[in-house]
């Protein structure tokens, strides 16, 4: 996201000297991707940031998945995966149970309650949605607060925490990208300002509140997710002082939010495809918005979603608010994910098609992931799966 931000003490001139009020120098650190060739930051640290004093494993919650075989569209129930109050000794982090994933993107599901390690995702972007429940997200940049509806971009290596704040449990929706995560990319000029009709700007986006530093203390571990044998694994650093260390920094790379409310829906007189409804994208998969919105208004339109195969994708459907008019009789509710695989035709539920005739509006909250190849199913979709789903379509 190439928009300059800048919070806390820097120095005039990059790569130059910035020293401390007694004389010492701060640490310049660059946090960039693609090499040296795309977006990046200057961060200023009180200490050196690659200390590392002690490193062991750190055990992933269950990583396997197996192929989506039979091929079925599924129901996903996910407010299933944390009965009772089992939320509120669960973290933000270790706490996720994996749904599905691919090489290219991984969806995870947590309830929270309890504040979280010190985390560092450095397989890529993480994309979280907030379903409900407040947290501080705590990182190098500084706070950042969210709440229900926003999305929080987190990029790639940036050490941070959740903390939840609300007295319910803090219910997130988590995209792991193998990748970095950018608004679509017709939305963007070619110096990267978000254009005239994206349906959603600059201002839309909060950025961190800071610098966020901790002061005294020792060593403090951190959780580093990251590549290695047979895919996704994990380590656990030690390093000698808390990282939240940073004075100042400077650049066009950190974390923001940004709440679904504030996205403008593009409508048309006939129904609009999926992406119309885009805000993010990665490496082989989207991300979209469906908003309540006023829909179609031919006067011969049918506001429901046309039948349709995906040819080239696989489509996974997060219901988080509102009545979903394609879906009505399946089951499908509130926390519930749908997936439609390539291959499969799918559509509205049998009855939604000639119900929507004469609507007007849509009161629907729904936040969908479209993968260019083949999603499996974590241990969490076998665990809150509906298994009546697929026949849904064949009663009437």
């Amino acid at each position: 996201m190439a928009y300059y931000r800048q919070l806390g003490s820097v120095p005039p001139k990059r790569h130059t000297q910035h020293r401390t009020p007694e004389g010492g120098l701060y640490y310049e650190e660059l946090m960039g991707e693609e090499g040296f060739s795309s977006d990046s930051s200057l961060l200023y640290h009180r200490y050196i940031p690659s200390a590392v004093t002690a490193a062991s494993v750190w055990e992933l919650p269950d990583q396997s998945t197996t192929a989506n075989l039979p091929l079925l569209p599924r129901h996903l129930k996910l407010h299933g995966l944390f009965p009772g109050e089992e939320w509120k000794s669960a973290d933000a982090v270790t706490g996720r149970r994996l749904v599905l994933g691919n090489a290219d993107v991984r969806i995870s599901y947590v309830a929270a309650g309890a504040p979280s390690e010190l985390y560092r995702n450095g397989l890529g972007d993480e994309c979280v949605y907030l379903e409900s429940g407040t947290a501080v997200l705590e990182t190098v940049f500084g706070a950042l607060e969210a709440g229900p509806g926003d999305y929080v971009l987190i990029p790639r290596a940036t050490t941070h925490r959740w903390v939840p704040t609300g007295d319910g449990p803090l219910r997130a929706y988590c995209i792991e990208a193998n990748s970095h995560i950018t608004p679509a990319r017709r939305y963007l000029s070619k110096f990267g300002q978000l254009l005239e009709h994206a349906p959603f700007c600059e201002r839309d986006l909060r950025g961190p509140q800071g610098p966020l530093l901790v002061e005294g203390g020792g060593e403090v571990d951190v959780l580093v997710k990251h590549r290695g044998p047979g895919g996704v694994v994990g380590t656990r650093y030690t390093v000698p002082h808390h990282p939240f260390d940073v004075v100042g920094w400077d650049g066009c790379l950190y974390p923001y939010a940004f709440n679904i409310a504030d996205f403008e829906p593009i409508t048309g007189r006939v129904h609009q495809p999926p992406p119309a409804h885009q805000v993010f994208e990665g490496t082989n998969f989207v991300i979209c918005n469906f908003v309540p919105r006023k829909v179609d208004y031919h006067p011969l339109s049918i506001p429901v979603p046309y039948y349709h195969a995906n040819v080239d994708s696989d489509e996974v459907m997060f219901y988080c608010g509102g009545n979903y008019e394609a879906r009505k009789g399946s089951g499908i509710g509130q926390g519930s994910v749908s997936l439609h695989p390539g291959g499969h035709t799918h559509g509205p539920q049998p009855g939604a098609y000639e119900r929507s005739i004469g609507v007007e509006f849509f009161d629907e909250l729904a936040v969908m992931v479209d993968t260019f190849r083949p999603l499996e199913l974590g241990e969490a979709a076998t665990a809150g799966e509906d298994p009546d789903y697929a026949w849904t379509w064949a009663r009437r």
